[in-house]
């Protein structure tokens, strides 16, 4: 038996009794995958991006565990809720425009303690001002360094269009603003490098453009480590005390651990392991989170219909932005028809042995955007669900 086939034994005993649709985490690989991380960071601290995970239970349970500490959040609110949760060490990683979030986040002197926020322009100090309605706490600020790798004299750009703050006289100049303002505190440096964390190095059938990848992102590393020592030198020199310089992502752990100016590792789909982190030559992760959908039709031979399954994943829209059925082994979509609202044909020689109402399994694209179709996780050890704990959906937050 091979291993996946293994696993599917393992997951179809310990959901036997469960009616799909239903998600899994399998605590297992889930478990390998953090320890895999923390070997990678190489002794620096792992921040976990929840973005990734969007389930309280399982970032208590990654946080628990030494070489972790803090969460990435994605939205003000979020930031808050986590914080009034219990959470004490918070950097939201994008600007927000929340308003009466700003104002929460002024008032409380334990909300302003545990949330950092997202700056790269004074305009965004100008709106917190403005929301503050009388709020007096200091707001904690980090200040994000675009990380794309510009050739040709800036003609070409690689990597994502976030901040505006490429130079490190950008990020001082920044950095001396927010310090001339009453009410904020600049304690940390975020520069998230998305085209060498988050792009497969090593993409099945394309030889060419996969060494084309590995080019770009050994020129990127370096380019980027040299000027991030650059921007951190600069901002100590209007921040001495400067608390963190966070860097990384999933696919660039220990190339981002090894530069002295980083004090800390951001990651998070690392823990799940999607089907966008196959395509790696820098880590090998064991997939744990799936989902399951039920056989409801048998349209033909070599054709099952599940119910559901269009659940594509955010980016530039593509078949490889789909969940991939996993398991059993061999099955497709009908090219035709895709992934479905309400429905979801799949062909292949496995699907002759599918009965009505047997699961097939498939891995979401990214990691934590499952769990906006699913109100709750369903956590295995071994051949049997041990907890079933809620995501966001299931807490009834939404952030995005």
């Amino acid at each position: 038996m091979t291993a996946r086939a293994s696993d599917r034994a393992r997951y179809e005993q310990a959901t036997a009794h469960l009616d799909a649709p239903l998600a899994i985490v399998d605590l297992d690989a889930f478990d390998a995958n953090a320890d895999d991380l923390i070997r990678r960071a190489g002794g620096k601290p792992v921040r976990v991006a929840s973005k990734s995970v969007r389930c309280r239970a399982l970032l208590e349970r990654v946080l628990a565990r030494d070489g972790f500490a803090g969460i990435m959040s994605f939205t003000l609110a979020e930031s808050l809720w986590l914080a009034r949760s219990g959470f004490d060490d918070i950097l939201l990683a994008y600007p927000s425009a929340d308003r009466s979030g700003y104002a929460e986040l002024a008032a409380d002197p334990k909300l302003a303690a545990a949330v950092t926020v997202m700056v790269d322009d004074p305009a965004q100090l100008d709106l917190i001002d403005a929301a503050r309605a009388g709020g007096g706490e200091v707001v904690r600020v980090c200040l994000e360094l675009d990380t794309s790798l510009k050739l040709l004299g800036g003609r070409v750009r690689v990597g994502a269009r976030r901040s505006p703050l490429h130079s490190p006289a950008q990020v001082a100049e920044v950095a001396r603003a927010v310090a001339r303002r009453p009410g904020f505190e600049v304690v940390g440096i975020m520069a998230y490098e998305g085209h060498v964390a988050g792009v497969g190095d090593a993409v099945a059938g394309q030889p060419l453009r996969s060494r084309a990848v590995r080019l770009m992102q050994a020129t990127a590393r370096r380019e980027l480590a040299a000027r991030r020592a650059a921007v951190v030198r600069a901002v100590r020199e209007v921040v001495p005390d400067l608390e963190f310089v966070n860097g990384g992502g999933t696919g660039s752990v220990q190339y981002t651990a090894g530069e002295d100016a980083v004090t800390e590792i951001a990651a998070g789909s690392g823990l799940y392991v999607p089907r966008l982190f196959d395509n790696y030559t820098s880590f090998t992760g064991r997939p744990a989170a799936l989902f399951a959908l039920p056989v409801v039709r048998r349209p033909g031979v070599g054709v099952v219909t599940v119910l559901g399954g269009g659940y594509p994943a955010s980016g530039a829209a593509g078949a490889d932005r789909l969940p991939v059925p996993c398991l059993p082994e061999g099955l497709r979509y009908d090219p035709q028809e895709g992934a479905g609202e309400v429905q979801t044909p799949l062909l292949g020689p496995p699907a002759d042995d599918l009965l009505i109402g047997d699961k097939v399994w498939f891995r979401h694209a990214k990691a934590g955007e499952l769990c906006e179709r699913f109100d709750a996780l369903r956590l295995i050890e071994g051949h049997a669900v041990t907890n079933t704990v809620p995501t966001y959906r299931g807490e009834g937050m939404t952030f995005l």
